[in-house]
């Protein structure tokens, strides 16, 4: 079913729950949280979501698994979406955070046929099969590394947002330590207890969702690299591609020209 608020169902027995919605472009939907837990993706546009947690980017082809009570808030390009809300105790993701996850072609046809079924559909029938095949084949989706971890400390929380609108590939973690007051060792462990990842490891995918996004506006990749502070595009290529699984060459016949899954 198409456009129905979740609270206006969501008192149904039904396990599953499957809702489309259509959104106008720059869409945002301020912070909030479901009962259930929910499954949202859309097969055109891209989708940002955040929580206390960090940044998550939602491309085509991929959906974010969003964790029953967890408070977030969604920015939405023109898109139309396809929700499963999934009660916890039958939640096929154990996460306790939000995960882009990618979507096969398979689990893509299935939400499609999901979200045509009627909101009571019953669960000892076809239709209830097709729930449980959706359910088995989220829970199988591998996660994608399209998440930034935000710092809690203000301070250090400040200065990422800062990077994150201008990345920088050079970006060194010794003139980081020096604004902090911190030695580059100390830093080092201060800024993985914050995030939970090396400052490296931050700073490259900070990197490779702000190439996503620029690949998505048609900006070239020689363009990109060297906004990002590469003297070659054969370097950014090479880190987008270890990150990634696949180079951006790729991500452009796929995504941006063909719309088709990975």
């Amino acid at each position: 079913m198409r456009n129905i608020p979740i609270n206006d169902v969501d008192h149904l027995p039904q396990v599953v729950l499957a809702l489309g919605s259509d959104y106008p472009a720059d869409t945002l939907l301020d912070t909030h949280s479901h009962r259930r837990a929910q499954f949202l993706y859309a097969p055109e546009g891209v989708m940002k979501v955040e929580t206390e947690d960090g940044q998550w980017l939602v491309l085509p082809y991929s959906g974010v698994w969003i964790p029953a009570g967890k408070p977030h808030q969604v920015w939405l390009s023109k898109v139309s979406t396809y929700s499963l809300y999934i009660e916890a105790d039958n939640a096929p993701r154990q996460a306790t955070y939000c995960e882009v996850v990618q979507v096969s072609p398979l689990l893509h046809q299935l939400l499609i046929q999901a979200n045509q079924l009627p909101v009571d559909y019953q669960r000892a029938s076809r239709d209830g099969a097709l729930i449980d095949l959706l359910l088995y084949e989220l829970e199988a989706a591998p996660a994608l590394p399209l998440f930034i971890p935000l710092p809690h400390n203000t301070l250090l929380s400040k200065q990422c947002a800062e990077f994150m609108k201008e990345p920088n590939i050079h970006s060194s973690p010794k003139d980081w330590a020096h604004n902090h007051n911190k030695s580059e060792r100390t830093f080092h462990r201060w800024f993985k207890s914050e995030t939970g990842m090396s400052f490296q490891a931050w700073r490259n995918r900070v990197c490779i969702i702000y190439a996503l996004n620029a690949l998505k506006a048609n900006i070239s990749i020689t363009e990109i690299a060297f906004s990002l502070g590469y003297e070659h595009s054969a370097a950014f290529t090479a880190m987008f591609s270890k990150i990634m699984g696949y180079p951006p060459t790729h991500f452009l016949k796929k995504f941006h020209t063909q719309n088709e899954p990975l």
